[in-house]
């Protein structure tokens, strides 16, 4: 009779332990899906929030998650890129009356030279929407260093008279 309560104890102990390792990987990934999720990887975000559903199918936060992503997905791509574009220091980028467009290329020349990630997404793909041609003479002065790309982005438009939306595949310049 010991023996079988012991043996039955035990079990116990076993599945408690099970659950809480289960509930323990399900919070981690969790966590994982919003970290991703803040840090604009909506890929990694999803992946995580499908990982949580096949280990507790009644996770309500992740459910709604998932249908955010299908949602939001492009806008925290986007969040994503302007992040990563700010993380990047520029050593000196100096520009003597240069066009709009120069000005651009010579800042992600600029980024290029100063990424650490040498991959495609740290590197800004600038699209200038000017149909009017507001921004077709505009003209950039400066001399910087040691300064983010986002603030040597925020000098330029703010000398050209023009903002930025920071798309999920391209940073797009408009006129003011």
């Amino acid at each position: 009779m010991r023996t079988i309560l012991l043996f039955l104890l035990g079990g116990t102990l076993f599945a408690s332990a099970q659950n809480t390792t289960t509930s323990q990987q399900v919070e981690a990934l969790y966590a994982k899906g919003l970290a991703a999720e803040k840090a604009g990887d909506p890929v990694t975000a999803k992946a995580a929030y499908a990982q949580v559903l096949q280990l507790n199918p009644n996770h309500a936060q992740a459910r709604f998650k998932v249908g955010e992503m299908k949602r939001n997905s492009g806008a925290i791509a986007a969040k994503g890129r302007e992040t990563k574009f700010g993380q990047v220091t520029i050593a000196q980028i100096q520009l003597e009356a240069a066009p709009l467009s120069e000005a651009l290329d010579a800042l992600r020349l600029a980024i290029q030279k100063a990424s650490t990630d040498k991959s495609d997404e740290t590197l800004p793909n600038f699209i200038i929407e000017d149909p009017d041609k507001v921004l077709a003479n505009a003209k950039v002065s400066l001399q910087l260093k040691g300064v983010p790309a986002k603030g040597v982005l925020d000098y330029i438009l703010s000398q050209s008279g023009a903002k930025a939306r920071f798309d999920e595949h391209a940073v797009v310049i408009l006129p003011r």
